[in-house]
């Protein structure tokens, strides 16, 4: 299972990307895929074009919610990781592949790197 990051679903809707091509080798191989809740409303804050909209959601159409449990392991995350300003959304996104056992896929690894040693899986 690999979970999407924001900025990894929106580099991978340009052609030729390198996270296109990644996403596209994915899918050939039937790997699974998903994304948080949190990562589909940040990407909907645009902008983004309505084509993207509906692509998104056939390639991922099963969101995974945001859990009790996630936030509180977000929580963690964010408070054992430095409090990094701007982070917390970060943190939920990670507690959710977290708790789906699946790798992170993102093109901001510098953002998640500080929650590896608390069991994130980056790619």
């Amino acid at each position: 299972m690999i979970h999407l990051d924001t900025n990894f679903l929106i580099d991978a809707l340009v052609p030729t990307s390198k996270q296109s091509l990644l996403l596209t080798a994915w899918l050939e191989s039937g790997q699974e895929l998903g994304m948080s809740s949190v990562v589909w409303g940040e990407f909907l804050c645009g902008p983004v074009v309505k084509n993207a909209v509906f692509l998104s959601r056939q390639i991922i159409p099963v969101l995974e919610n945001l859990t009790g449990d996630d936030a509180e392991l977000a929580a963690m995350l964010f408070n054992q990781s430095g409090r990094r300003s701007k982070s917390f959304a970060d943190c939920c996104i990670a507690a959710v592949a977290m708790r789906c056992n699946a790798g992170l896929a993102s093109g901001n690894r510098a953002d998640f790197e500080p929650l590896i040693p608390f069991g994130l899986k980056l790619l």
